[in-house]
């Protein structure tokens, strides 16, 4: 199977988060990528109000649909999905996901179920829901952070034994959940399997740029798809993102090149 994998989120021109900060990843990590973007935006809004506009998703239906005339989506041996501006792009993507799985059972899949941050949605309840309910059963693995996950599982997340209780509820083999509150002063990030799980903690740092979540993702689908097992993958995958927030602290967008390529 070619080394190829395909991405559906958002793209920004400027500071790298959704397919600007996942894809760098999977490139570092010998992947060819096909990329689909679901919103194609000048900034991300923590930076002020974008420009641009979201792909309506017939659109999106149709790029998926001359990928399968050309006869490339098989050659996947992974998907991730990131952000999606309405209910109709997730359902879009699920049934040609849905589609690819079929086709190839070992397809490895992995959700990013980007929904909201600290204790509210960021997106609209029609998108969280059709992320959960289309998207979410098709994963291999899902990456959410606290947030995320205790609003997927409607169960508070307020430590490391909530987060793993809380994946157990999960209909995914693979849990990699981040920005659990560990220690004072401190998160953790858990790679939770069903027959294994590990964490690594982390200090809580002011100003870190936004693009973590994204870049870790492909990170840890780079580390998956090239034969790491979960805990070596969040081990692997944690570091180069330390060294990316080390780089970044203070600074206005996320420096996941410098990481990745230790310059």
């Amino acid at each position: 199977m070619a080394r190829q994998v395909l991405c559906i989120s958002s793209q920004v021109a400027y500071g790298p988060v959704g397919n600007s900060a996942a894809v760098p990843a999977l490139h570092a990590a010998g992947f060819t990528v096909l990329q689909i973007p679901t919103i194609i935006l000048s900034n991300h809004p923590g930076h002020g109000r974008p420009a641009g506009m979201r792909l309506p998703a017939a659109d999106i239906g149709e790029i998926l649909k001359k990928l399968v005339e050309l006869d490339v989506l098989g050659d996947c041996m992974g998907v991730m999905t990131g952000y999606f501006a309405d209910a109709e792009q997730v359902k879009i993507a699920a049934s040609h996901i849905r589609e690819m799985k079929r086709e190839s059972p070992e397809l490895f899949v992995l959700v990013d179920p980007v929904i909201g941050d600290g204790d509210s949605l960021y997106v609209s309840t029609d998108v969280a829901n059709a992320i959960r309910d289309d998207l979410v059963p098709l994963a291999t693995c899902i990456t959410p952070n606290r947030f995320e996950l205790s609003w997927l599982t409607q169960t508070p997340v307020l430590n490391r034994p909530d987060a793993a209780s809380a994946a157990r509820i999960l209909p995914c083999d693979e849990i990699l959940a981040t920005s659990i509150p560990a220690s004072e002063g401190s998160i953790a990030t858990l790679a939770i399997s069903c027959s294994d799980s590990a964490e690594v903690i982390t200090r809580l740092r002011p100003s870190v740029p936004n693009g973590t979540g994204d870049f870790l993702a492909g990170l840890y689908l780079g580390c998956r798809l090239n034969g790491y097992e979960p805990a070596q993958a969040l081990n692997l995958s944690s570091a180069i993102l330390e060294q990316a927030i080390n780089r970044s602290v203070g600074q206005p967008w996320l420096d996941v090149i410098g990481a990745l390529h230790g310059h």
